[in-house]
């Protein structure tokens, strides 16, 4: 069944969340789809655990994202702005990296197909369902140790071997 407001409303319950996004496999996307109005509290951060930007001397410029150059990968230089990068923005672009452009594009092709499975198959990637730990859908990486739950979901997917992959990673990821 696909989900629908009347499932869960930004008041809802820990619990009916939790249950919602975690257990029955609708994550982010699932509330998200939803339309609901306002963010539900338990995805609020208290205010003494957010996100302090007076505490970096240096703002970001808010204009671009960093670009990493990785041509010289070896070069101290390109290690630096990746740390650099990281710590003052949180992500960066990275060009010149030799991954072909059509594996880039097999990968989100594959990674939109697996999000937009039903909540049932995702499910059978969760940790507490998934076979090996190389394959692990989720929301919150603990969301019942979280103070506030992440707005995300991920699927990680551990390459060990082929035949793992063929045989234990979901069918539209192999």
């Amino acid at each position: 069944m696909a989900p629908s407001v009347s499932m869960i409303h930004s008041d809802s319950t820990p619990q009916n969340i939790m249950d919602f996004v975690v257990n029955k496999g609708h994550g982010v996307k699932g509330l998200a789809e939803l339309g609901l109005k306002t963010l539900p509290q338990q995805y609020i951060q208290p205010p003494h655990e957010r996100f302090d930007s007076s505490d970096y001397e240096e703002q970001p410029n808010n204009d671009t994202i960093p670009v990493i150059d990785m041509s010289n990968w070896d070069d101290p230089k390109v290690a630096e702005a990746v740390c650099d990068a990281a710590r003052k923005w949180g992500f960066f672009q990275v060009v010149n990296h030799g991954v072909p452009i059509h594996v880039l594009q097999d990968v989100k092709d594959a990674t939109r197909q697996f999000f937009g499975l039903p909540a049932e198959e995702k499910q059978k990637y969760s940790k507490q369902r998934s076979v090996t730990n190389n394959v692990r859908f989720g929301t919150s990486f603990t969301p019942e140790a979280e103070k506030a739950l992440e707005w995300k979901d991920y699927l990680s997917l551990f390459f060990a071997s082929d035949d793992e992959a063929a045989s234990l990673w979901p069918l539209v990821c192999r």
